[in-house]
């Protein structure tokens, strides 16, 4: 804590906003950017963070003329200060996301990254901003995963090193020191986070990202206070820090509901419409007859068109490969086929024996957050260890008709660029591009079927 930076006898607060895995969703910044103007009215020196994941999952920004840059563009009015670096803010590659960082008016924050200058990516470790005469330090971080890369295309990180994210904290406790309030803006999710808490008490506040686990307000561990929201900007926080003589005496976060806000800021709004306007991304592609209500159903009707569109005999999709869980009766369009697969993933044909694709769905169930892939041609019942609940015991694969699958044969499988660069499994065959992105081999095979119904729909047989 910096004691010169406050006189004895004073008394501050310090006030935050703060949002996390906005995905994109650009409609709702018409009520942010009233909450913001709001908030700035009471307390002019509002800050304004982002715990990442701006980007990815509304295809009116994700491809978009420069993509991404309509989430940019409306940060920048919003006034924030500062975003962490989310697993997909690396979705457009480092050349993308350094175009992107030179367009924005905040600082992007990451202790554990080290990208190849040659990229142009400006971050930063840590910042120390000035809230009215309090100094508050920011020190941000994104998640890595089971390979040591943030849960993107490996392809995307290209000529960029990361750092294990706590021993690289660890390094910045100095930071407590000159600041008089202490954050770190994690992009880590909250099974990690509250962890962090317990390890680096001198963090005053964890914001947190990536998880998308909804936090009544904040939640205070071993002292600091963990804030966290799901995503797609339903709810932000207003945190408030107050200091009595150099010391933080009170920290308090509240909830606000953005989709209960009725006041919009109208230059904000007339940008949403701008950006809105692609009459292509409404096109009409088939018809749902009855009404998707899970993520598998969803899973599994991707992974029959892989199949009809390249005549594989197995197709799979991985579990975050799915990005929303419901569509209800009626239309079914481009704009809704480009979110639910919004990572413009290459079809990748793989030629595998019956063990290969065994070991391939294992590989990509422990690489993908230990969620078992969908699957389309072939039916699985995937038994865990009950001393492990997260390691699987037994995979046996079936035909469609109840049939053990011939381990010994070999099988045409399709799936996406990700999953194959991923799943570090054992097999003789790679795989190879099709030269075809996913999306196009749904949106071929909805127009082709014109009316699709996949209630009730399971395939994943899970014991546990």
């Amino acid at each position: 804590m910096c004691l010169a930076s406050l006189g004895y006898g004073q008394r501050k607060e310090v006030h935050i906003l703060s949002a996390n895995d906005m995905h994109a969703n650009i409609d709702r910044f018409p009520q942010l950017a009233a909450v913001a103007d709001s908030l700035r009215s009471l307390y002019p020196a509002l800050l304004i963070f982002s715990a990442g994941d701006n980007r990815t999952g509304n295809p009116y920004n994700d491809l978009y003329e420069i993509p991404a840059y309509p989430m940019v563009a409306l940060m920048n009015i919003v006034g924030f200060h500062a975003t962490a670096l989310g697993n997909h803010e690396f979705d457009s590659k480092g050349e993308g996301l350094a175009r992107l960082i030179n367009m924005s008016d905040f600082a992007y924050l990451c202790a554990n990254i080290i990208p190849d200058p040659a990229l142009g990516i400006h971050t930063f470790p840590a910042k120390m901003f000035d809230a009215d005469g309090v100094k508050v330090g920011v020190v941000g971080s994104v998640q890595l995963g089971t390979h040591g890369l943030p849960d993107t295309h490996p392809d995307n990180v290209r000529g960029i090193r990361f750092l294990p994210v706590n021993e690289t904290l660890a390094q910045y406790e100095y930071m407590s020191r000159e600041a008089d309030v202490t954050i770190l803006l994690s992009h880590n999710g909250y099974e990690a986070e509250v962890p962090m808490a317990q390890q680096f008490p001198w963090a005053d506040i964890i914001i947190g990202g990536h998880s998308h686990t909804q936090l009544d307000g904040g939640e205070i561990h071993n002292g600091v206070l963990v804030t966290q929201n799901a995503n797609k900007l339903g709810k932000v926080t207003h945190i408030t820090v107050v200091l009595e003589d150099g010391k933080i005496v009170e920290k308090r976060a509240e909830n606000i509901d953005l989709t209960k806000c009725t006041t919009k800021n109208p230059v904000v709004e007339e940008m949403v419409r701008y950006f809105n306007n692609n009459e292509a991304f409404k096109r009409v592609l088939a018809q749902v007859a009855t009404p998707f209500e899970t993520y598998e159903e969803l899973g599994c009707m991707m992974c029959d068109a892989f199949l009809t569109e390249t005549g594989a005999d197995v197709g799979i999709e991985n579990f975050g490969g799915v990005r929303y869980e419901t569509h209800p009766v009626g239309d079914f369009t481009v704009n809704d086929v480009l979110k639910l697969d919004p990572f413009r993933n290459d079809a990748v044909m793989l030629e595998l024996t019956g063990e290969e694709l065994r070991q391939m769905l294992i590989a990509c169930h422990d690489n993908d957050g230990n969620n078992f892939p969908y699957v389309g041609g072939i039916r699985c019942e995937v038994q865990y260890d009950k001393a492990d609940a997260a390691k699987i015991k037994k995979l046996q694969l079936l035909s469609l008709d109840g049939k053990k699958l011939n381990l010994k044969k070999t099988y045409k499988v399709v799936t996406n660029s990700y999953v194959a660069a991923i799943s570090s499994s054992p097999r003789k065959d790679q795989g190879h591009s099709l030269n075809r992105e996913t999306t196009d081999l749904i949106m071929n095979f909805l127009e082709h079927q014109g009316s699709v119904s996949y209630q009730g729909e399971r395939r994943i047989t899970l014991i546990r």
